[in-house]
């Protein structure tokens, strides 16, 4: 031993004759009694160690008077009289450790406690001391104690002594209690035992293995940090009725038991290092966990709950949830909510790949918790009961959607919106007024004048209000739904991404059958340029920037059924190219499109037909010269459109054909609209269609008609093979004086 050195470690205590100087710390095993020179030469120590290996050692009364400077005491295996301690008379002592000490005496001496003036830190462990808790030895300590660790001794003296007292207590921890017989006095006391405990900062009940519930009283708990639960496999429920406090940052319940104790006065879960190994054959009843609300909490652990069916960490600040370290053997989990968790940046699978789980419901919300918390949540759907996984997420990064795509590629629903807006019309949670209004057509708006002014277009016989209707939006979400909206951070840059990679091209190409993006003003690319497998409706609307809404390398296997857009201010097209398949666009029924002021064309004419093609409603797209143009890896003669009954074609000043440089066949065409299209030159041809079928309306201004050019009858291309045109009262080189209000709205909707 270094005689300079400031601490003094004995086995035994016979070595103190050897010491000749004073030690602050002293840490001695002694298999023998305690003498006189032990006790002189511990006077001036502030520290004391005393332990015992063989059984237990007697500490006579008083023996600790002359350590005037004493702070820490730690006595293990020591026998001293319980109701006058050795150490009653150190005014100076701050943390009293008594590790299976039993009393020797009950004789009570004279003198006051003067050791709980200043104590700060009661530990006890298997050292059944009730006398410390009497209600006149609390009474000096209600101001300065700040830690109560109990292990292995009956609790219920405590809990009921603890009731509205030791207001400043920030540290408690009652591990492994003996069991005691549960009385209704004693369960109100534990109920009641945080009303008070404004300042408790750690709770850890590890190892109450009784406790069917938690104190409903936790919620008082305002400055609550951590929480541990570990081997409380009685434990029903983790909910209480008021939440768990928001304050609330680490949380455990380790099913395979207690961690090994730690004399740390750390507010931190225990290492992993000191955690059980196995699980044993230990049968955790909880069923379920709820930390919604707890928005500080970003450090969680749950391990050995074979019966945890839901976990809600809705408005929780966890980052990344990780099934490999965090939540780990929880093999009949089936629901888990992460409502208003706008920290969340990733969910890790376990070693597994994950597919142990039985996850039945996933749902997410990124969004602000205070938004989110509180609205109505999703449930198991019954009309979606035949797929195995129901997912429903709205989050504010696209990077998390890399996430989703692993339980997603098991037989799944899900319905996944990217974007901020608490508007959103498949957010996870939202108002039932805000799911409304997202559903009405957004067309509606283009009838404002009509409906103002309404009889006097009556009167002069113009059809502005049919020509500027516009069919209604697909609003009816599929199976597997994704929607992109304003506020949506890193999608551009996922769609640029390796198409190969498992992001959020893959979940949107592989997966996605219908998908609706609006009102994103910064993406110039918002979809996946690969080859789209199941989409089946595409709606784009509002976003100002897009530069194309398929990028060069989107391809489809022949499910597109719908395809609408409108106010798409910089789009030059709707389909670029790098077309493959053999099936793009075959199941294609409906092209609408609207205010697109930049469109050149709309769709390249990769195979010699659309043979599902019926409707083509196309408005206010200045620029827009041909609506399919030749593919430039395939040139067909002409283009096939068996089943095209209606086209409406209105103000669309610059387009010159329907097709470019190749000849376009519709035999089943019904009905012709077309109104502002002044650089028109050809219709469709109607070679194939029966002499006895009625020919197809039509109905455009005289100018355009006197202008169109013809092949002949013998090519189905002539004017005899529609009815009799039907004219616009409204002509271009007629207009009626500016300035007049009627002039002026004809203009206006020409």
């Amino acid at each position: 031993m270094d005689p300079k050195a400031p601490f003094l470690l004995l086995e035994d205590d016979n070595k103190f004759v050897y010491s000749n100087r004073p030690y602050r710390w002293v840490f001695a095993i002694s298999n023998d009694t305690i003498d006189e020179a032990m006790q002189t030469k511990m006077a001036s120590a502030s520290s004391i160690f005393l332990a015992t290996q063989m059984y237990l050692l007697g500490i006579p009364d008083g023996f600790f008077e002359q350590c005037s400077s004493l702070c820490v005491l730690v006595l293990s295996c020591c026998a001293f009289n319980f109701v006058s301690p050795p150490f009653l008379h150190c005014q100076t002592l701050k943390f009293i450790g008594l590790d299976r000490c039993k009393s020797n005496s009950t004789v009570e001496l004279q003198g006051k406690w003067a050791c709980l003036q200043n104590l700060r830190v009661i530990d006890l462990r298997y050292t059944d001391w009730v006398e410390i808790f009497h209600e006149e030895k609390m009474e000096p300590m209600t101001n300065q104690l700040m830690e109560v660790n109990i292990e292995g001794v009956r609790c219920s003296q405590l809990t009921s002594q603890l009731k509205k007292r030791l207001p400043c207590l920030e540290r408690l921890r009652i591990i492994n209690p003996e069991n005691e017989a549960e009385t209704s006095s004693s369960s109100t006391d534990i109920n009641d035992i945080f009303v008070d405990k404004t300042d408790l900062q750690l709770l850890d009940l590890s190892g109450n293995k009784e406790m069917k519930n938690l104190p409903t009283s936790i919620s008082n708990a305002g400055q609550l940090k951590v929480l541990i639960l570990d081997g409380c496999d009685a434990l029903e429920d983790v909910v209480v009725p008021n939440r768990l406090p928001s304050s609330l940052r680490s949380f455990s319940f380790d099913g395979y038991g207690s961690a090994a104790p730690s004399r740390a006065s750390t507010i931190e879960l225990p290492l992993q290092s000191c955690r059980p190994v196995g699980r044993g054959m230990k049968d955790v009843k909880t069923s379920v966990i709820s930390l919604e609300g707890c928005t500080q909490l970003d450090n969680l652990f749950l391990r050995g709950l074979l019966n945890l069916v839901e976990l809600d960490l809705s408005g929780c600040a966890i980052k990344v949830l990780d099934f490999g370290t965090m939540v780990t053997d929880v093999p009949c989990l089936k629901r888990l909510f992460l409502l208003g968790c706008e920290h969340l940046r990733a969910i890790r699978r376990g070693p597994n790949g994950g597919r142990s789980t039985l996850l039945e419901l996933l749902c997410i919300d990124t969004r602000p918790a205070r938004k989110v918390l509180g609205c109505a949540r999703p449930s198991l759907a019954v009309e979606h009961k035949s797929f195995r996984l129901q997912v429903h997420a709205c989050i504010v990064d696209a990077r998390l959607a890399r996430s989703l795509l692993a339980p997603i590629i098991y037989y799944c629903y899900f319905n996944i919106s990217i974007t901020s807006s608490m508007a959103s019309s498949s957010g996870v949670v939202q108002p039932e007024e805000t799911s409304k209004k997202m559903t009405e057509p957004s067309g509606q708006k283009h009838c404002g004048v009509a409906g103002i002014y309404g009889d006097v277009f009556s009167k002069v016989g113009d059809t502005v209000t049919t020509m500027e209707a516009f069919p209604q939006p697909p609003t009816q979400q599929l199976d597997r739904h994704m929607e992109i909206g304003d506020g949506s951070h890193s999608v551009e840059s996922e769609v640029k991404q390796a198409y190969e990679s498992n992001n959020l091209i893959q979940l949107m190409a592989w997966y996605t059958g219908s998908l609706h993006v609006h009102d994103d003003s910064a993406c110039r690319h918002a979809l996946a340029a690969g080859t789209w497998y199941y989409i089946r409706w595409c709606r784009v609307e509002r976003c100002s920037n897009l530069d194309v809404v398929f990028p060069p390398g989107a391809d489809e296997l022949g499910r597109l059924e719908i395809i609408w857009a409108s106010d798409l201010l910089k789009a030059h097209c709707i389909w670029s190219r790098g077309i493959k398949s053999y099936c793009y666009l075959q199941s294609l029924q409906h092209l609408h499109l609207r205010s697109c002021p930049s469109l050149r064309f709309a769709l390249r004419m990769a195979r010699p037909s659309f043979p599902s093609l019926e409707t083509l409603h196309i408005i206010h797209c200045g620029d827009l010269r041909h609506i399919f143009v030749p593919d430039t890896e395939r040139q067909p003669t002409s283009i096939e459109f068996p089943k095209l009954t209606t086209i409406h074609l209105h103000d669309l000043p610059s387009l010159q054909q329907i097709c470019e440089a190749v000849e376009m066949v519709a035999p089943a065409l019904e009905t012709i609209r077309i109104r502002g299209c002044w650089s028109l030159r050809r219709l469709p041809a109607l070679k194939g269609r029966s002499v006895d079928e009625e020919k197809p309306a039509i109905e455009m201004e005289k100018d355009v008609w006197d202008a169109l050019e013809w092949d002949g009858v013998d090519a189905g291309h002539h004017p005899s093979l529609y009815q009799p045109p039907q004219h616009s009262r409204y002509y271009k080189h007629k207009r009626m004086p500016r300035g007049t209000l009627l002039g002026g709205l004809l203009i206006a909707h020409s």
